[in-house]
């Protein structure tokens, strides 16, 4: 999973309104501080039918009802407990920016930003939106290379942002102590905007365009019924409904459980201060724009003419609701703070009071702790329920105001449109399984809190919580010799130590402590044979009378013979690409479905909607946990294999693309010829408990051929110089499988009309505006990930998808989605690395051709290029 981690979104749900009384409430004057009586819903209209129920009145609930209902959906019903805003949406310091180290979230906060700019017109309420842009500081060097490798991420999309240096910054924010500023990250448009307005003029929409908002209602249970739809329970009756989406906030836990679900959140309790009069403040002509010193983890404000100042304490530091997981939240809670404790932000207030020293003057006039809802990576859960039929989320929002226009639209396009109006798999709450506790919940809301605002390094892992339940049988046996990554709660190696190498986690935006030794693992399969573990993928069985015709429905290729194994794709109605599997026909009508560890459930959610929608007889059922898998690849794979099993395994008895049950050793397996390496190799899938004897006598036998490990950075290299594509990088739910390059997996041609045929046919017809190529770069000690901007002529015309370093040709290599027109082999163009543009050329592919391609090649007496 590719999941972006927010540095400092500054805040989204942050800072309450004081107690009553106080002398000077937060932002946007009268709005906040004027309390809004609970109007009885039986002045409007009650119904027991409802085309959707949204459960919660916060501005992201709110925001769902007004996108639908503005779109034109009918009996669009939101209930909320007590009164709008209530929870953590009224308390916050409505932080807006356009600033999001993610992809796609960036498109979200483009859209909220946009839609809160127009939306006193539309409405007639006022939003009390504040637009004087804001600033990150870099104050050490390493932070200035994350602004860069920010800066070329944000070169393809729509929003402003600066890489500026301190002359600029110092005109901006007249009040700072330069001594430490080195560079700044700009965002003109940025700002903030007053929570309690913002959901009222969303109420003021939804209602114009009918949706009906009914409070105080509680819900009191959930009922599924066998056709799919819901009864809602509430004490002035039951409404029956087709779909439900959970916007509930910190009562969301709640809501899941009346259904057995248990979504993994926390209560956080955050802090923020507001100062009195500053006169360095008063006397300033323009608003300052919002701050937000890394270094010292705190965000900052103009408060009319004071400051308000919001720290993220470091995870030992900081505070959990903790009961309120084990308990539930208290009966009653809905606009009430938690105590301050101006002791455990201290050091942030000296931090700022050394960058914004006129702070030492100001006198405190409010302190105050609400809650707000942390997911384990900080990210919310946004999207359609695995397991559950037509349950949908959209909690988990650490940064609920900045997040809630966009995600109002984003569901609101997906639940009428029937996918995703483009991919963001990062919030897909399918993300997480049995695997994440609510003790595994509590200490990554601890870490990802106190790491608000640490440096995003590309590779980066997050150690706390870990491991969880979900090892595999190889990770006792492996876990001291290798760095390990996090893949959807599974340890996996990345990487493997040998005497003399720098070992540990050493992030870097550039080359750095796994170089050499990745080099190394990727010669070791190239030259003689490697083992991976590569339990983590997501597996599946479906079998039945109806699975052929319900695989035939899902998938673009033509469905494997029995003991047979391809590549598919599922594509959207409008054909994107939903996912890539591989199919393997293990006996007539029973079939092995393999994905990417990211992408289990996912993938799985997809198949048993279609399953169900269809009425196919099918049984469909989830083995990742059950079983193992151990893939061997290189030269001498077969040789080391050979010595295990009576089996035949040479070229002409056991294929590429081929699977049969086999023994090695007396232990069984499906033994499937493929490997992602590109080399000579199987994947083995056998019972997990087996995983550890199975590798043992491998590399037992494999001592003479000189038999070692690999992990998955070495995997990626020998990947990308065979010009595989990946699934959440070269194709997602943004990209048609032709601009891909995936034509030979698209069996447009076959009698089944599979999901997006039609759609691609049409695609097809008007011709590509984009299209993959495959680049080779001139760098130095950098290689490109993924994501950074593609220039030609001093504009930017596309992005990179993913990047390496070859190691057989040695200079580095990147995948990338360029306009049609400049796609030829041979162009030349400029890739944008840490601000620095490298010259690129657009090559043939592949740069390696593959084992089975080679092979071939010399049975024919053709030169085959390694």
């Amino acid at each position: 999973g590719k999941a972006a981690r927010p540095c400092s979104l500054g805040g989204g749900s942050v800072s309450p309104l004081p107690p009553q009384g106080s002398p000077d409430p937060p932002a946007g004057g009268a709005g906040r501080a004027r309390e809004e009586k609970p109007s009885s819903f039986l002045g409007t209209k009650w119904k027991d039918t409802a085309e959707i129920v949204i459960i919660g009145g916060g501005c992201i609930g709110v925001s769902l009802a007004y996108h639908l209902a503005k779109a034109g959906m009918k009996d669009v019903i939101l209930l909320e407990k007590s009164e709008l805003t209530a929870g953590s949406t009224w308390h916050a310091a409505g932080l807006t920016t356009y600033f999001h180290p993610g992809i796609n979230l960036k498109k979200i906060h483009y859209y909220s930003i946009k839609l809160y700019e127009k939306l006193e017109e539309e409405t007639g309420q006022a939003v009390g939106f504040h637009q004087p842009g804001s600033i990150r500081i870099a104050s050490t060097p390493t932070r200035v290379d994350e602004f860069k490798y920010q800066m070329t991420r944000a070169g393809w999309h729509p929003a402003e942002q600066y890489l500026i240096g301190p002359e600029r910054i110092q005109e901006l924010f007249p009040i700072l102590n330069m001594e430490k500023v080195l560079a700044g990250l700009y965002n003109p448009g940025d700002g903030h905007i007053d929570p309690y307005s913002l959901t009222m003029a969303l109420a003021a929409g939804a209602r114009k365009y009918g949706a009906l908002l009914n409070y105080p209602v509680q819900v009191t249970n959930l009922s599924p019924r066998s056709d799919g739809t819901w009864e809602v329970e509430t004490p002035h009756g039951i409404i029956r409904t087709n779909r439900i989406v959970n916007t509930a906030g910190f009562w969301a836990r709640e809501i899941g459980t009346m259904i057995g679900l248990h979504h993994p959140l926390i209560p956080v309790h955050h802090q923020y201060v507001v100062t009195s009069t500053i006169p360095e403040v008063k006397a300033l002509k323009t608003e300052l724009p919002v701050l937000r010193d890394l270094e010292g983890s705190y965000y900052l404000r103009q408060e009319r003419d004071g400051l308000l100042f919001g720290p993220y304490e470091s995870q030992e530091k900081m505070k959990l609701q903790e009961s309120w997981v084990t308990n539930g939240v208290p009966p009653g809670f809905g606009k009430e703070l938690f105590e301050s404790d101006l002791d455990r932000i201290m050091d942030h207030i000296e931090a700022a009071m050394a960058m914004v020293p006129v702070l030492k003057q100001a006198d405190i006039i409010n302190t105050v702790a609400g809650p707000i809802t942390y997911s384990p990576d900080i990210l919310p859960m946004v999207g359609p329920h695995q397991g559950v039929r037509n349950y949908w989320v959209a909690i988990g929002f650490g940064y609920g105001i900045i997040h809630a226009g966009g995600v109002g639209k984003y569901l609101s396009d997906w639940i009428l449109g029937g996918e995703p109006p483009f991919d963001l798999i990062e919030l897909d709450p399918n993300r997480y399984g049995k695997w994440s506790t609510t003790q595994y919940t509590a200490t990554k809301a601890r870490e990802s809190y106190g790491f608000n605002n640490i440096v995003g390094y590309p590779k980066e892992e997050r150690f706390a919580g870990r491991p969880t339940e979900r090892v595999s049988g190889l990770y006792k046996v492996l876990k001291s010799k290798c760095s390990m990554g996090f893949h959807a709660g599974w340890e996996q190696p990345h990487w493997f130590y040998k005497s003399g190498d720098e070992i540990g986690y050493k992030p870097s935006f550039r080359r750095t402590n796994w170089f050499e030794p990745v080099g190394r693992e990727y010669k070791q399969v190239m030259e003689k044979v490697g083992v991976i573990d590569l339990t983590p993928f997501g597996k599946f069985i479906v079998k039945g009378n109806d699975s052929v015709k319900l695989l035939d429905h899902l998938f673009a290729n033509v469905i494997p013979k029995v003991g047979a194994t391809n590549i598919s794709h599922m594509l959207t109605p409008r054909g994107q690409v939903y996912a890539e599997l591989t199919v393997s026909h293990l006996s007539p009508g029973e079939f092995l479905l393999v994905t990417g560890s990211g992408s289990e459930l996912h993938d799985l959610r997809w198949i048993e909607e279609e399953a169900l929608k269809g009425g196919y007889n099918v049984e469909i059922k989830n083995i990742t946990d059950e079983m193992g898998v151990l893939g061997i690849a290189g030269p001498f794979a077969r040789k080391v294999l050979q010595k295990l099993t009576i089996e035949d395994l040479s070229d002409s008895a056991f294929k590429f693309l081929q699977s049969r049950y086999i023994k090695l050793s007396d232990i069984a397996a499906t033994a499937i010829r493929i490997s992602y390496s590109g080399e000579l190799g199987w994947e083995l899938y056998h019972r997990k408990e087996d995983s550890a004897a199975l590798y043992n006598v491998i590399m037992e036998a494999g001592q003479e051929e000189g038999i070692d490990d690999f992990g998955t950075y070495a995997l990626n290299a020998l990947r990308l110089e065979k010009a595989f594509r990946a699934w959440g990088a070269e194709m997602n739910c943004d990209t048609n499988p032709l601009e891909a390059g995936l034509d030979y997996f698209i069996k447009l041609n076959k009698p089944a009309d599979f999901i997006g045929k039609q759609a691609l046919k049409q695609i097809k017809e008007k011709g590509l505006k984009r299209r993959l190529v495959y680049l080779t770069l001139e760098t130095a000690n950098i290689d490109p990930e993924g994501n950074e901007s593609v220039w030609h002529n001093g504009r930017v015309v596309g992005n990179t998808t993913s990047g390496n370093y070859s190691y057989s040709t040695q200079q580095s290599l990147a995948f990338a989605y360029v306009p049609t027109e400049l796609s030829k082999v041979g162009q030349k163009l400029e890739v944008e690395l840490l601000g620095q543009n490298y010259s690129a050329t657009i090559v043939e592919e592949p740069l390696v051709l593959t084992e089975q391609t080679r092979t071939r090649l010399q049975k024919k007496g053709g030169s085959a290029k390694v």
